[in-house]
């Protein structure tokens, strides 16, 4: 990891990469869509999107990137999911489709669409205070929920139900909702952080 750059990478396969590249630029990086396995080489952190996780999951392996992708993350470049980008880092699946695999490295079983369909998406305010004492307004879209931590991750969020719905561990970050969309960087920001400190 040492010497790595601090470019930032946005798997851009399927889902909303653009939006996150967007607030990336907006924060001052380097940001990048990845596509291609030498891209990940070029980069210090990378951001895999909301989306449909089982999509991204079948193109990840048919780009290729599957296999460079879990031996990036097993060497510690610190990777940041939303929403699909959650399921894609979850070490299990409740609810996968068949066949569907992960990427892993989040200790957590995640269930995906555990709030329902796009018609039971909503909104709330968070308290998470890794990244600040003001509330974050979350959107949830089609949202996964984390059902088990397992002892190597953190919380960081949970609804008012108390279903965990952000986790970090080590470099890895996971959130359910999508702060991509609210205007609200802090959580780009708390991500950037992890990057600049494994450069």
């Amino acid at each position: 990891m040492a010497g790595r750059a601090q470019k930032v990478g946005v798997l851009a396969l399927q889902g909303d990469f653009r939006e996150h590249l967007a607030v990336l630029r907006g924060l001052g990086t380097d940001a990048v869509p990845v596509r291609r396995p030498a891209e990940l080489e070029e980069i210090g952190g990378l951001v895999i999107p909301g989306g449909e996780s089982s999509v991204m999951d079948k193109l990840s392996r048919s780009f290729g990137l599957a296999e460079p992708l879990r031996a990036a993350i097993a060497g510690g470049l610190p990777v940041y999911g939303t929403c699909a980008g959650l399921i894609m880092l979850a070490d299990r699946i409740i609810d996968g489709i068949a066949g569907q695999q992960t990427l892993g490295g989040l200790d957590v079983a995640v269930r995906r669409n555990a709030f329902g369909s796009q018609l039971d998406s909503f909104e709330t305010d968070l308290h998470i205070p890794a990244v600040g004492d003001a509330p974050m307004h979350a959107v949830f879209i089609r949202a996964p929920i984390v059902e088990e931590v397992g002892g190597g991750a953190t919380p960081l969020a949970q609804v008012a139900d108390g279903r965990v719905v952000a986790v970090e561990q080590g470099n890895l970050l996971g959130t359910s909702f999508h702060p991509e969309i609210t205007g609200d960087t802090r959580f780009h920001e708390y991500f950037l952080a992890k990057v600049r400190a494994a450069g």
